[in-house]
């Protein structure tokens, strides 16, 4: 059963008559190109309008703590998320090529790939809808555009909750030049985001002070698309909820509008196999792990006890 939710931030939705763009990792391409342009061209000023980050000048953060950090954001899942999370990952891995030609006609940059999974997941009885948030510019926040999905949760009688969904989220924090120990920690993050928003700023928090840090160490500075403000307001910005395209006519569908589409979706598939049996090749250490635990805790309660 679906909860009833009121879409949020149609403010905005209204001027374009509802018709909504969309895009992996959803951001105003020619806004983006402009903001990259800018920061290339300016780098980062001493004035009061500069976009580059004010914590610059802190010391490098412990990238190992950090990634220890993900690591047990990861282990520390609600059982709804986590059963989410399975039936996300069974859903994507069943879409097939052919599916995204029937959900969005036109080039869409693989918003079908969202639209997909949204429709899978209504017909799995999920409320569940693709969501685009805008937000305006303000300061040292480049103004900006995203599209993920949302499933409104049915906590008690008049209650529910959104988990956020989002099928390309190490995207978000790819940077130039990267260290190491960063791209271990960008590779360590999950392939699709399935969880809270207040679990979702935790990583944004992490992940914003991890490239910080890598950067710093290039002596390079934290471009504004990646400040924690920016990431932020990928996902907490005022949003309209669609369960579908607008308008679609597929009388005449031009496959060769979702090659890119089709490409996204194999490697989002090839990154979910992977991670999956990462993770079935660590159980057995985590076992292992845990056993050791219980027994070191009853061996010091016996002592105790002596």
């Amino acid at each position: 059963m679906m909860c009833a939710a009121t879409a949020t931030g149609d403010w905005w939705a209204r001027g374009i008559g509802g018709q909504i763009g969309g895009a992996f990792s959803h951001e105003s391409e020619h806004d983006l190109a402009l903001m990259v342009s800018d920061f290339l061209e300016n780098g980062c000023s001493s004035g009061a309008d500069s976009w580059c980050s004010s914590d610059s000048d802190s010391g490098p953060s412990d990238l190992h703590h950090l990634a220890d950090k993900i690591s047990f954001y990861k282990r520390t899942v609600a059982q709804y998320e986590s059963d989410l999370l399975l039936i996300v990952h069974s859903l994507v891995q069943s879409i097939k090529d052919t599916d995204l030609h029937r959900v969005k006609l036109g080039p869409c940059n693989a918003s079908c790939i969202n639209f997909s999974l949204v429709k899978l997941l209504r017909l799995s009885g999920y409320d569940a809808a693709v969501c685009v948030s805008k937000w305006q510019g303000s300061g040292k926040v480049p103004g900006g555009d995203h599209e993920y999905i949302d499933v409104v949760n049915c906590i008690n009688a008049g209650s529910s909750e959104r988990v956020i969904i989002d099928v390309d989220f190490r995207s978000h924090f790819e940077i130039a030049r990267a260290v190491d120990t960063y791209d271990r920690i960008l590779k360590s993050l999950p392939a699709i985001y399935v969880g809270s928003l207040t679990r979702l700023k935790r990583y944004l928090q992490v992940m914003a002070e991890a490239a910080r840090s890598s950067l710093k160490q290039n002596s390079m500075p934290l471009p504004p698309w990646r400040s924690l403000a920016y990431l932020q307001a990928k996902w907490y910005s005022p949003y309209q909820r669609q369960f579908g395209p607008d308008n679609q006519n597929f009388s005449s569908v031009d496959s060769s509008y979702h090659k890119q589409c089709g490409g996204h979706l194999k490697r989002l598939q090839s990154s979910l196999q992977f991670e999956t049996e990462g993770e079935r090749l660590m159980k057995p250490i985590n076992s292992d792990n845990n056993r050791r635990m219980k027994f070191e805790r009853r061996k010091h309660s016996l002592f105790m006890a002596l």
